[in-house]
């Protein structure tokens, strides 16, 4: 019996250009105890699926038809005085990005203790009790302590741990996760996993999980439905998806998993063009213009959904009465290893920052945090590499304290033999071109005021690059068009991107300067498979163009053998082991290193 339907559901939303149908026909069923996972590009409905059903739709949705039952309660024909006993209660949502559904003026403790409150009857020291308990059931350490602190105060991971402590507030009969694990860390992210699983299994809870990470689906999923421009192409049960994908835009998904052959130089396969606009009527197959197999029935007449037996369905004119053509996949070359190393554009040693704890009435100093401890190591030019660890390891912190965004405690940091801690905010002007960042909270880091091209082009007109409105504009677009995006999106704000499409502007922001040193802080934790091969690629192609260098900080090991020459892995403020790629990943020799390995969830490959 299903504890959730959703039959025919289409949701519409009207922007400039015209009505958007972002959801369009449809339909699933899940059962209690069940994981029901749904993958695809970002911009393909998966997100407003779920906010349809919660009916947290932005004033300009709607729900234009379909029906979404939670038992016997039909969830859109409830006024909204009733819908507001339900969320959170029957149906709550854990969302992607933690920054903005976090409110910054209240502690972390204020705001789980509140949904504990709303939803039972736990008031006062009970319910200050029953919060600190959830925080540390998603896996934060010290919960008396963060009880008390703001979200700014926290990693992204730990923000991320906290709204799913408030979510499971109310014990809810399905929890959807919209990316519950993208800012984790593989360890973290195991646990956070491991709790999930757990909890849908004892409290028989329905997990309708939203993620890009297939790794994360293979581990979790009961059955999985692959979205593409607002429509479900393909579902099928976890191990008929693995074993035998059937729609081409699924075996593309499997083939742009990242690997080594990116680091050897050959480019990972990559879906050309991206997910075609919602606006316009389609008459055919939504994926026929990027579709390597398409016919010209295609593009003439729409794919309806085909029943395969044992509850596989696919959305593929090729499909009918065909079985899924043979996948070969190409060998690994080799990694050449370079003659002639290149010269080091940037020398760290025994980088240090450490922040003051103060407390008491004249908030004296009590102690410190050791957030970086004795950093050392060298990059060259035309090499990348990624600093590995969990959330609160002090990756970050090494970044920003390179590029001298926190004053490092002390140590030293070379930039092409100058150095670079002491110097002053006007010597260190004229460097920022060299040296840039993509921060790992695209939403955060983007300015919600100003339009895209005014974004990319603040940084050109602050640092004297180009030589007018009409060059830097063409930078803009020629900079969206490198990281998959059309120059039309100049003209729009941050907020009308999904998550992966505002992390492409904030790396073309930083590339139109045209650096030759950038940091990358968890630049693809945000974008679903295909487009993460889309910007890895891009990233190879622009070190190889022009020698740039990259400190890549990332928790996905997967994309750290496809990029990274070297590996430095950091546990508490410290580097504990650091070594090429290829020797750290086959042969670790520290435990810790270890530990991340094996909490990697493994992605069994179609045959």
């Amino acid at each position: 019996m299903s504890l959730l339907a959703v039959e025919g559901l289409r949701t519409e939303i009207e922007s400039r250009e015209g009505t958007v149908r972002a959801v369009d026909g449809v339909a699933f069923a899940l059962a209690p105890g069940e994981c029901f996972a749904f993958v695809g590009e970002s911009g393909c409905g998966k997100t407003l699926t779920a906010l349809s059903l919660l009916r947290l739709l932005p004033e300009t949705g709607r729900i234009a038809a379909g029906r979404a039952r939670l038992g016997p309660t039909d969830l859109f024909a409830l006024p909204e005085g009733a819908m507001r006993a339900v969320r959170g209660r029957r149906i709550a949502m854990v969302f992607q990005e933690p920054s903005t559904a976090l409110n910054p003026v209240l502690t972390i403790g204020r705001q789980v203790r509140e949904a504990v409150e709303r939803h039972s009857s736990l008031r006062g020291v009970a319910a200050r009790a029953r919060a600190e308990a959830l925080l540390r059931a998603a896996g934060i350490a010290e919960a008396g302590m963060r009880y008390g602190q703001y979200p700014f105060q926290l990693s992204g991971g730990l923000r991320q741990r906290a709204m799913i402590a408030a979510a499971l507030a109310a014990d809810p009969e399905v929890l959807v996760a919209d990316e519950p694990t993208t800012a984790l860390d593989v360890t973290i992210q195991a646990q956070i996993l491991d709790l999930l699983d757990r909890l849908r299994r004892e409290r028989g809870m329905a997990l309708l999980l939203i993620t890009h990470d297939l790794g994360v689906v293979a581990r979790m999923a009961d059955r999985v439905a692959v979205m593409y421009a607002g429509e479900i192409v393909e579902s099928a049960p976890r191990a008929a998806f693995f074993a035998a994908p059937q729609h081409p835009y699924t075996r593309a998904l499997f083939d742009a998993l990242p690997s080594a052959a990116a680091r050897a130089g050959v480019p990972l396969a990559s879906l050309p063009g991206q997910v075609p606009s919602l606006v316009q009527h389609f008459r055919g197959c939504r994926f026929a213009e990027r579709c390597a197999e398409a016919l010209a029935r295609c593009r003439d007449e729409a794919p309806r959904l085909l029943e395969l037996g044992g509850g596989h369905a696919v959305r593929c004119h090729r499909r009918e009465g065909a079985r899924a053509p043979a996948r070969v996949r190409k060998a690994v070359p080799e990694v050449v290893v370079r003659s002639v190393e290149p010269p080091v554009i940037l020398s760290v040693r025994d980088l240090t920052v450490r922040y003051p704890v103060r407390g008491g009435v004249l908030r004296r100093t009590l102690g410190w945090v050791r957030a970086a401890e004795g950093v050392s190591f060298d990059l060259r030019a035309g090499r990348t590499l990624a600093l590995v660890g969990e959330s609160g390891s002090g990756k970050t912190t090494v970044g920003k304290a390179i590029l001298q965004l926190v004053p490092p405690t002390s140590g030293s940091v070379r930039f092409e033999g100058q150095e670079l801690v002491g110097l002053r905010r006007a010597a260190l002007r004229p460097l920022r071109r060299s040296m840039q960042i993509v921060f790992q909270d695209p939403y955060g880091s983007l300015n919600p005021r100003l339009r895209v091209v005014d974004i990319l082009t603040e940084g050109m007109r602050a640092l004297g690059v180009g030589t007018g409105e009409a060059e830097w504009r063409e930078r803009a677009a020629r900079a969206l068009a490198e990281v998959g995006l059309p120059e039309t999106a100049l003209a729009r704000y941050a907020h009308e991107f999904s998550g992966g499409q505002r992390q492409r502007i904030a790396i073309a922001r930083a590339l139109c300067v045209e650096p030759r040193l950038l940091v990358c802080d968890e630049p693809t934790s945000a974008l679903d498979v295909s487009v993460q091969a889309q910007i890895l690629n891009l990233l190879r192609a622009l070190q190889e163009r022009h020698g740039l260098a990259y400190i890549f900080i990332t928790h996905n090991l997967a994309v750290v053998e496809a990029i990274a020459h070297e590996i430095a892995v950091m546990k508490e403020g410290r580097i504990v082991e650091q070594g090429p790629t290829e020797a750290v990943l086959a042969a670790p020799r520290h435990p810790y290193t270890r530990e991340l390995l094996a909490a990697v969830p493994a992605v069994p490959l179609p045959a």
